[in-house]
């Protein structure tokens, strides 16, 4: 046995205090008495669990071990960290959430600290549902991922929050859009200009921009109003005249004498000076 040092006798030990755990432990760790294990042992344990298991959910109770009964060790605060990974993984959102949070109070200059306000911001963006339903979820969401946009812009996870967040902002320009279409097809005009309005202000990066032009042109017409309809084609013109929106807009103009110029004072001729002309002050 020469040779063998106290550190290749530690190793041993852990993989025996393992490999007992794996052996001999019930289905849960609440069924037994973790106190005789290390915090390290408990916290590979719930590595293994989630490692050879069909459901990473046997794995959650092992790392709440370990914050309860090591609660200021090193462990702990690794097993914080795991808890949140493991339930966003089994779609437990508010209890991720949570755990997430809990490591952003406890330990803000930990070493997960980036991945840590990523996963509570994967804990909304992941919740986000279909594009008719209430989109407070999506606000937070692109709240919580900004917060890693610029807290974190060298960190792994910026890369990924930036583009969650675009496709969270065009989540709810579509949601505008849709409301606006369907105040628009029951001729409520006035109601639908305002999604319309919302889109091209607030939400001019996204996707939807043309053809929330396109329908204004649509709406000012229903209203009477030739004026911001042509301004709203021009503006619609400069910027997407290859899109099947702009045509339509454009023949809409045309059917009804008109043409796709700026005209009037109105909220697009600000827009028209900022797009257009690049008059922004």
């Amino acid at each position: 046995m020469a040779g063998f040092g106290a550190g290749a006798a530690k190793g041993l030990g852990m993989a025996l205090g393992l490999a007992l755990l794996v052996a001999c432990a019930p289905k849960t760790p609440q069924q037994q008495d973790l106190s005789a294990f290390t915090a390290e042992e408990i916290f590979q344990r719930g590595e293994y669990e989630l490692s050879a298991k069909t459901s990473p959910k046997t794995a959650i109770p092992y790392f709440q071990e370990v914050e309860r009964l090591y609660p200021y060790s090193e462990y702990a605060k690794r097993a914080l960290i795991m808890q949140a990974y493991t339930l966003h993984q089994t779609r437990e959102y508010e209890e991720a959430r949570a755990a997430a949070q809990r490591y952003v109070d406890f330990y803000p200059a930990g070493e997960d600290i980036a991945y840590a306000h990523y996963l509570l911001a994967l804990s909304y963006y992941d919740q986000i549902d279909e594009v008719g339903r209430d989109q407070g979820l999506t606000f937070q969401a692109l709240m919580a991922l900004r917060v890693v946009i610029e807290d974190y812009p060298d960190s792994e996870y910026a890369k990924s929050a930036m583009l969650k967040f675009d496709l969270a902002f065009d989540h709810l320009a579509a949601k505008e859009m849709e409301i606006g279409r369907y105040y628009l097809k029951g001729r409520h005009y006035a109601a639908a200009l305002n999604r319309f309005r919302t889109v091209v202000q607030d939400y001019q990066t996204t996707t939807h921009t043309a053809e929330a032009l396109m329908r204004i042109v649509e709406c000012y017409i229903g209203l009477g109003l030739p004026d911001e309809a042509q301004t709203a084609g021009a503006i619609l013109g400069y910027n997407y005249q290859a899109s099947p929106f702009y045509q339509d807009a454009f023949n809409l103009l045309k059917k009804n004498g008109l043409a796709p110029e700026a005209k009037g004072t109105s909220w697009l001729s600000t827009i028209y000076r900022q797009m257009v002309k690049g008059e922004w002050l």
